[in-house]
């Protein structure tokens, strides 16, 4: 059968290859209920609240699960009402509480779900109606809104600031948000492509309930957690489920994701998203559910303290399969305070353009190794110049660790802070040496990633690598 959008049902395509993010699940309908539906529409002129109940099951567009983002090019901008610089806004709450509850299976997710659930934000996102001509390209405008995605927040200050991811929010024209049973319109403050990460603020709001902010560096591995936000758009819902693994690092970019969603639909703000990467590092891998819509919502302990920031899930189906990513919440409020505070996030950088060495090319150029990140081009003043690494460099090791690609060094060094400072194993021409490297930052460097890339000439062996199979065909910057 198909839904209402002409889909071959309302869950998405199948077949999809394992450990991929999957696409966001667009014109859901429940099984067994046949009904028709219309988007509301808001005047763009004169935006209305409307009710803030729901009718579950509707069609609607679910948040993105994973989106194409450029690494080291930060969206920061401030809102209409202009984001406070160094506002010193204190985020969560600001006393600590414990769940005393006899059994897991008893009390605990009743106590925990209590204390979280006026914490968490549904987020409904409006883009403005476009005609298109024969060729698809936008042509005008109605000025009309129109509901087009949806996902979750989670509430970081009682005067309305709230974190969520960047994918939910990019490309909106306006937003609706429920929190504690009202509904709210919303202004994006600022965002961090790079890291998936968007500060939104209320307007007019007063007197929200803070979470309680937990340390995602102390997680045990099968410890119970729980999720909390609007999976198909079912606002106030939790799952349980335990700590599943930590420090899963992933990198995403456009040619892995870009494009349509397989509706007919693109990714929400896709058509301002730039190239390069979304970086992932040491995320917290969760079996407690996380489906289309829970997007930005919260991840917390048995205490009910925000532990994480539901982001991704790994799926045949585009639905929850018992594989759920969290960015972790030391990290993700760290980018956030930052935002608030009116300033550009900053993320560790080594300085260099990087290729990946495999077996295959380091046999055919007679590479002294057949793993590792290839060093293509070094920046002036980075710290890698700084520490004396050389074009043609090859990191083995970054801190002790095994590096076997230039995924892995960019993942390694993304887990590091401006400043920190971190020792390389390199091969310079078959010689080991170990070189300490004090990292800097990607704060001065918005288009980093596009012009260390153009260094990528520098070297005629380079060229060969990049341009021949078995090899990536453009560098990564790190």
């Amino acid at each position: 059968m198909t839904d209402q959008f002409n889909n071959q049902n309302g869950y998405g395509q199948s077949g999809r290859q394992p450990g991929q993010p999957i696409p966001p699940a667009q014109g859901y309908q429940q099984p067994g209920y046949q009904h028709s539906y219309t988007q509301p529409v808001v005047d763009a002129q004169n935006p209305r609240k409307t009710s803030s109940g729901r009718t579950f099951g509707t069609a609607f567009a679910g948040a993105a699960l994973a989106c194409v983002i450029a690494f080291g090019g930060f969206t920061v901008y401030q809102n209409v009402t202009g984001a406070p610089s160094g506002s010193g806004v204190t985020l969560g709450a600001s006393t600590n509480t414990e769940i005393q509850a006899q059994s897991t299976d008893d009390t605990l997710p009743e106590a925990v779900a209590q204390k979280c659930l006026p914490s968490v934000a549904a987020i409904d996102v409006y883009t403005a109606q476009t005609s298109t001509d024969m060729f698809g390209r936008s042509t005008s405008s109605s000025g009309a809104l129109t509901e087009s995605s949806l996902g979750s927040g989670v509430v970081l200050s009682e005067d309305g600031y709230i974190i969520t991811n960047n994918h939910v929010v990019a490309g909106a024209d306006a937003l609706k948000v429920t929190v504690g049973g009202e509904e709210y319109d919303a202004d994006v403050v600022g965002t961090d492509e790079s890291s998936d990460i968007a500060v939104i603020k209320l307007r007019n709001a007063s007197g929200l309930t803070p979470v309680e902010i937990g340390d995602s560096d102390n997680l045990t591995i099968g410890e119970w957690v729980m999720s909390v936000g609007s999976p198909f758009g079912l606002e106030q819902s939790v799952a349980t489920g335990i700590v599943s693994a930590t420090s899963r690092s992933q990198i995403m970019s456009n040619s892995e994701s870009s494009g349509s969603d397989g509706y007919g639909y693109g990714y929400g703000g896709s058509s301002s998203q730039s190239g390069g990467y979304t970086i992932y590092p040491n995320m917290i891998q969760t079996d407690a559910a996380i489906n289309p819509g829970n997007s930005g919502g919260a991840l917390v302990d048995s205490n009910g303290k925000l532990i994480g920031i539901n982001t991704l899930i790994t799926s045949y189906s585009g639905n929850y399969s018992g594989v759920g990513f969290a960015i972790p919440v030391n990290y993700a409020v760290n980018i956030a305070q930052q935002i608030i505070e009116g300033k550009t996030p900053t993320h560790a950088q080594l300085g260099v353009s990087l290729s990946t060495v495999n077996s295959q090319n380091a046999k055919r150029y007679g590479l002294k190794v057949d793993s590792g990140a290839y060093i293509s081009a070094v920046n002036s003043g980075s710290g890698a110049a700084e520490a004396g690494l050389e074009e043609g460099d090859i990191v083995t090791k970054f801190d002790g660790n095994s590096v076997s690609s230039a995924s892995d060094l960019m993942l390694d060094v993304r887990s590091k802070n401006p400043g920190d400072k971190v020792t390389l194993e390199v091969n310079r021409n078959g010689d080991t040496k170990q070189i300490e490297v004090t990292l800097g930052s990607d704060e001065s460097s918005q288009s980093a990633a596009t012009q260390q890339n153009s260094g990528r000439s520098s070297s005629e062996m380079l060229n060969r690598l990049l341009n021949n199979s078995g090899s990536s065909s453009k560098n990564d910057a790190a």
